[in-house]
């Protein structure tokens, strides 16, 4: 009988990996995460000034422009086509352009010898200047033809955006790139990456998380961070949530440093800091009398993979790695990863109040919290303010992996 993608995928992978997987395995779904500006700046518009010449006099209205205007206004806009015809308008501004005088119903109709040309953001120009400039252009109507439309300042972010914006705005120009997020080649071609075993990795984190929790440590969450390189994925560190796992379950917040995030990239570090004195033979004494982290393995297989050396000790903490997890992480677990220079970041359930990933508006997109005033979210994960940036997904199992319940208002 011939294996299954997923079995295939489980064949190939290290021993302690195939010993560590007890339960049944499904591909599941990656839906990359939209950034802040993605969500937000994708419908900003802005008045544009736009003119009309015959063809023959375009180049000379164009070479005027570049002379007359600073050259931040002249390339203010390069999504959008600097000259469309006629035929190339939204059908809205072809018959409000058409009925404006017989003059422009000949402009036109057949093939016409016009041409539409924009001429910058309307905020910046100066009417009266602009006019009297290309008064002196030979061809042009008297007086001249100058028109406010509104027009999307941002680039679209994907070839179905130009489409629909050259239909209700202007003719616009898809360059294939995201300037409001990761590129739209990079998000693919690491979606093809991972999209093999990610289903391993994240019934991994589950697996610890319920355990963890069974044993009284913490919450039902887990997180899974492994090393890929090509042909070969290991696992780095594998961690559940210990919130409780010291002073039982008191309080409402427990321990915000055992959490597993935290608990992960605490093990990363050990890993790291342990090849270190092997190198320089030295073995110090841990000078802590309480470890905050909770960063001792608990479960056996956190040991299992504790036990496995780490495959690149020589980079910085978590550069380049990638962090599977049960659920969304708050926004301190959210900055440690940031800190921590991860690579990549896929979680499956969504914690639309209290976690620090998604991009999307607190409150709005989660039954139980209809009505309420979460906030905007975050989108930690792409800001242009951070020093760091990475691709996040969320993942959608296909029936595999039974979901794990966790109030709303916890802090994973």
């Amino acid at each position: 009988m011939a294996k299954s993608p997923i079995e295939t995928v489980l064949a190939a992978q290290d021993p302690v990996i195939q010993q560590l997987v007890q339960s049944d395995v499904e591909h599941g779904v990656l839906i990359p995460l939209k950034t802040t500006l993605e969500l937000r700046d994708d419908h900003v518009t802005g008045r544009v000034l736009i003119t009309r010449a015959p063809v023959k006099a375009a180049n000379p209205a164009i070479s005027l422009l570049r002379d007359l205007l600073p050259e931040e206004i002249v390339k203010g806009v390069p999504h959008l086509r600097r000259c469309a015809k006629p035929c190339d308008l939204p059908a809205h501004l072809k018959t409000q352009f058409m009925n404006e005088s017989p003059q422009s119903r000949q402009i036109h109709t057949g093939k016409s010898n016009w041409i539409y040309i924009i001429l910058g953001p309307e905020n910046s120009l100066q009417r009266e200047e602009l006019v009297q400039a290309l008064s002196a252009i030979e061809g042009l109507e008297d007086p001249v033809f100058i028109r406010s439309v509104p027009m999307p300042m941002v680039p679209p972010t994907s070839q179905v955006q130009a489409a629909m914006w050259s239909q209700h705005f202007w003719p616009t120009v898809y360059r294939k790139n995201n300037p409001l997020g990761p590129h739209p080649s990079m998000v693919s071609r690491s979606t093809e990456e991972i999209s093999n075993d990610a289903a391993v990795w994240m019934t991994l984190a589950h697996q610890v998380a319920t355990e963890g929790h069974a044993a009284g440590y913490g919450e039902p969450m887990g997180a899974c961070i492994v090393h890929r390189e090509p042909g070969k994925t290991t696992i780095v560190a594998l961690a559940t949530d210990a919130r409780w796992s010291e002073h039982g379950k008191t309080g409402c917040t427990g321990n915000p440093m055992a959490h597993a995030v935290l608990r992960a990239i605490s093990m990363v570090a050990q890993k790291l800091v342990r090849a270190e004195n092997r190198a320089a033979k030295t073995a110090p004494e841990p000078i802590l009398e309480f470890e905050a982290f909770q960063d001792n393995p608990l479960l056996d297989a956190e040991q299992k993979v504790f036990e496995v050396e780490h495959p690149c000790p020589d980079g910085y903490l978590c550069h380049g790695l990638e962090l599977y997890l049960t659920h969304e992480p708050c926004v301190m677990c959210s900055m440690a990863i940031l800190h921590s220079r991860m690579g990549k970041v896929v979680f499956r359930h969504r914690m639309p109040l209290t976690g620090g990933l998604c991009a999307e508006d607190r409150g709005t997109d989660h039954p139980s919290l209809r009505g309420a005033d979460g906030g905007r979210g975050l989108g930690l994960f792409w800001r242009r303010e951070l020093n760091w940036s990475l691709v996040a997904w969320e993942w959608e199992s296909s029936g595999g992996v039974p979901p794990l319940s966790v109030d709303i208002a916890v802090h994973a």
